[in-house]
């Protein structure tokens, strides 16, 4: 038996959606072990001048407890 926590993050890039995702999940990466699946909630850009200047990914990122604590 398991337990899985879900935190919300969310990445950016300048360079696109999926390198938005990459960083979410690279950042979380460095600090949560047990990382079992990640959810994109929401897409969304900034934008200046009329031109996307970055890419964000709103991010649910699953990981087990261990131990039990949540």
């Amino acid at each position: 038996m398991s337990v899985v926590k879900v935190i919300e993050v969310v990445g950016s890039s300048p360079d696109g959606f999926k390198e938005a995702v990459d960083h979410a999940l690279h950042e979380c990466c460095r600090t949560v072990r047990d990382v079992v699946g990640l959810e994109v909630i929401n897409w969304t850009c900034s934008v200046a001048d009329g031109k996307v200047r970055e890419y964000k990914a709103d991010c649910k990122i699953a990981f087990r407890v261990e131990d039990g604590r949540v």
